[in-house]
């Protein structure tokens, strides 16, 4: 089903704003907090670990949610404009995040829970940039989105301000 008007643009404004948020955090945590890690004091990395592990849940879970579920929705409610396949790749995108996430950084995570160990943390660092990439692809495919949209509704957005003129 094509979506157009306002709920399309809601919808793909939301789509870029979370991954925009979301690109960004990876683009930190893999050049500055991840490496700096190996300067947490080692006999007490566990502690450092879990403190990391549960702060940064509360910061990376609703805007991952948010995402996953306006990926679903654009799968079903494609705003006019946007090509097809777009919203497809987009969702496999996230699914390679997650599935990153989930099967190799999660327990990397839970290792160092247990303490330092310096081959578990340089996987973390290098396996990371698996979802580092796929966010920074994504945040290109939300912003063509937006074009594709943008472009696509411009006629009716001068059709609109004509309109707005006239009274």
């Amino acid at each position: 089903m094509v979506n157009s008007g306002m709920n399309g643009a809601r919808t793909l404004i939301l789509q870029v704003l979370a991954t925009s948020f979301m690109t960004g955090l990876i683009w930190f945590v893999q050049v500055v907090h991840y490496p700096l890690m190996e300067g947490w004091p080692h006999d007490q990395f566990g502690n450092w670990e879990m403190a990391h592990r549960d702060r940064t849940g509360l910061v990376v879970i609703p805007p991952m949610l948010i995402e996953g579920v306006v990926a679903v929705w654009l799968l079903f409610h494609r705003p006019r404009g946007v090509h097809p396949l777009l919203p497809i790749v987009g969702i496999m995108a996230i699914l390679g995040i997650w599935a990153s996430t989930f099967f190799l950084q999660v327990p990397c995570h839970l290792r160092l829970s247990t303490g330092w160990d310096a081959q578990t943390l340089s996987f973390l660092v290098n396996s990371n940039w698996i979802r580092t990439i796929l966010w920074s692809f994504r945040m290109a495919l939300s912003v063509g989105m937006v074009w594709q949209f943008w472009l696509a509704s411009k006629p009716a957005l001068a059709d609109l301000a004509s309109l707005q003129q006239d009274t």
